[in-house]
């Protein structure tokens, strides 16, 4: 007994934290699986806490990316939303873009995209497209896709500016015009009269 130490009764740490270069393609490569977190952070030093089934990503005190951890190599979670303000300002770009799959959030996104290359090869269709993702990332993005459905069911040209139109009718509630009725206060004195009795 004389030779034990006293029994170290602290809690277990949770999470396991490491700081990261976030990379020129918004993201972070944490256990060998990459994360996206938004685009303002490229270059910067972000810190992770590694939990057992998820990872926190903080940047100045502040949490930019908080979600499930991956299990395995190699595989990425993306979220088109950290990337399209930064893939809107170079356009170019986005042909060669690592993540580019990771761009289309649904079929009808992949669809529309293969329909605006048609007229519009290249960078400007390109560009056509990321006006599109970019108003889904500021808006609702099921509201962005309804509208690009609908115009690839009529044949339509798929333009940002016609996607935005059917958005916003979308969004749009018609507010009914409430009636005020009249308040019969002699009902209240009745009930008076009826309780007094």
């Amino acid at each position: 007994m004389a030779a034990m130490r006293v029994l170290d009764v602290a809690k277990l740490p949770e999470f396991v934290e490491e700081d990261f270069r976030v990379s020129e393609w918004s993201t972070v490569r944490v256990k060998h699986c990459a994360y996206s977190v938004p685009s303002r952070l490229i270059g910067e030093w972000v810190r992770v806490r590694i939990f057992e089934d998820r990872i926190v990503v903080r940047y100045g005190g502040k949490t930019e990316l908080d979600c499930d951890r991956l299990r395995g190599r190699n595989l990425k979670r993306i979220d088109y939303r950290h990337m399209i303000w930064s893939l809107v300002r170079k356009p170019g770009g986005f042909a060669r873009y690592v993540y580019r799959e990771e761009m289309f959030p649904s079929v009808v996104f992949r669809r529309a995209y293969d329909a605006i290359q048609t007229p519009h090869h290249g960078l400007k269709g390109d560009l056509e497209y990321l006006r599109i993702l970019h108003l889904a990332a500021g808006t609702i993005e099921a509201d962005v896709e309804a509208g690009l459905g609908l115009l690839l069911a009529a044949g339509k040209s798929i333009t940002a500016d016609a996607v935005k139109l059917l958005a916003s009718a979308a969004t749009a509630v018609d507010v009914p015009e409430l009636v005020r009725e009249p308040v019969d206060l002699g009902a209240y004195d009745a009930l008076l009269a009826e309780v007094g009795t």
